[in-house]
């Protein structure tokens, strides 16, 4: 073996696969990880590090088993892309190819700036097919949403009464605070017992009624977004927040108001460890039709993650390996500038040495960014297989809220991506 030629590693490592592996990506039979068909190593030589790899059939197939999972429950529904998790437009041309504006194959957009309601447009969706639910909506926000004709979930009075001051009769939707949540941890619970940012209590939906009436809006929509990331141990706890999103669609009938839609917000993960399981679909569009088709309604879902996250693979390389104090490191070439989610969500994340996939992982290391910052760590006491400098690593489920949440910290630059079609 050359000094520079890299072991290659024994093919009966490849018989059991890991829990990742999955169409569009694998391991060939020498144990290289393969996204696409192609080399994952190769894809890092050809474009240079960091660089995100997107299977862009992954984003379709999630959104079609979504889709199929709701149709099997014969209700009416929508399902709409939280463009927040990837804007990028070669993966939303990817959603737009699924089916033409007003038919049931056709995924809508989930928007929460004019930002994205203008690359929505740009991208070829029409106004109906785009939903806004924002945040401290300005009157500069309003500028840009009303001149487009986009229908709007408000989330505060004061945002009633400034929207019907400016659109007096026209429809909106309540986005409610259900005063509790599930996500992939407690900080990623958007509502609970203590006040959050998001949503109208039912304390005060009444008021909310009030200053719509004020203005003559009609309430035509629900929407309630319980929080982000979790998985199929956090059914329950979705199904618990339902009652909310009930009492509020019946309070709001009782006011006159013509409810058509409740929208559930997104909120599904994809597993990022092996431990993790995955929500049932099925199981999922069935609690739904349980639950809300009494009421009546579209039943409309905004996922983000679901439709995203396992689609990108993140390819870095390995610059450093070295103990520190009897702990074993493993500095790449991107930090949290390039790969914000864990610092922001805390969602574990898998590490794949690309040129031995399933190789034994046989250390425990500490894997660290170049930001000169020291809460750059992507994982501690994490299990890897034996690396060396040079090495490329892939990082898993990073298609969304990624590349759509790079900075350039310390002036590093963002990661190059690829976009690659079966």
């Amino acid at each position: 073996m050359d000094a520079g030629e890299r072991p290659r590693p024994d093919p009966r490592l490849i018989e059991t696969a890991p829990w990742w592996v999955r169409p569009g990506l694998d391991i060939d039979p020498d144990g290289r990880l393969r996204i696409v068909g192609r080399d994952a190593e190769a894809l890092a030589q050809e474009h240079g590090t960091p660089l995100f790899a997107y299977d862009r059939a992954r984003f379709a197939e999630m959104a079609l088993t979504l889709q199929a999972a709701l149709a099997g429950t014969g209700l009416p529904y929508r399902v709409r892309f939280a463009m927040k998790a990837n804007p990028q437009p070669e993966i939303l041309s990817a959603f737009r190819a699924l089916g033409a504006p007003g038919t049931p194959e056709s995924i809508g957009i989930d928007a929460c700036s004019p930002g994205e309601v203008l690359r929505a447009l740009e991208c070829g969706w029409e106004p109906a097919e785009i939903s806004f639910t924002g945040t401290n909506v300005s009157e500069r926000d309003l500028d840009v949403l009303l001149a487009h004709g986009i229908h709007l979930n408000l989330d505060a009075i004061s945002q009633v009464e400034r929207y019907g001051r400016r659109a007096p009769g026209t429809r909106i939707g309540i986005r409610i605070d259900p005063a509790t949540g599930v996500g992939y941890s407690e900080h990623l619970e958007y509502s609970g017992t203590r006040p959050m940012k998001f949503g109208i209590g039912l304390d005060r939906f009444d008021d909310a009624l009030a200053a719509a009436a004020r203005h003559g809006l009609i309430v035509d929509t629900i929407h309630f977004h319980a929080g982000s990331g979790w998985l199929a141990d956090g059914l329950a706890a979705f199904e618990a927040v339902l009652p909310a999103a009930i009492e509020a669609v019946e309070r709001a009938r009782a006011a006159g108001h013509p409810i058509e839609e409740v929208n559930v917000g997104g909120g599904i993960g994809r597993p990022a460890r092996d431990h993790e399981h995955p929500v049932d679909l099925d199981a999922y569009a069935a609690l739904l039709a349980r639950r809300l088709g009494p009421l009546d309604v579209t039943i409309a879902c905004e996922p983000g993650d679901l439709l995203s996250k396992d689609a990108g693979i993140l390819l870095g390389e390995v610059v450093t390996v070295e103990d520190r104090r009897g702990i074993p490191f493993v500095g790449i070439d991107f930090g949290w500038n390039v790969n914000p989610s864990y610092f922001i969500y805390r969602f574990a994340q898998e590490f794949v040495l690309a040129r031995a996939a399933n190789a034994p992982r046989t250390r425990t290391v500490t894997v660290a960014g170049h930001i000169n910052e020291a809460g750059d760590l992507f994982a501690e006491d994490y299990p890897m297989p034996a690396v060396q400098e040079g090495d490329i690593v892939a990082l898993l489920n990073a298609g969304g809220y990624h590349q759509a949440m790079s900075s350039t910290h310390c002036l590093r630059p963002m990661a190059d991506a690829v976009y690659l079609d079966r």
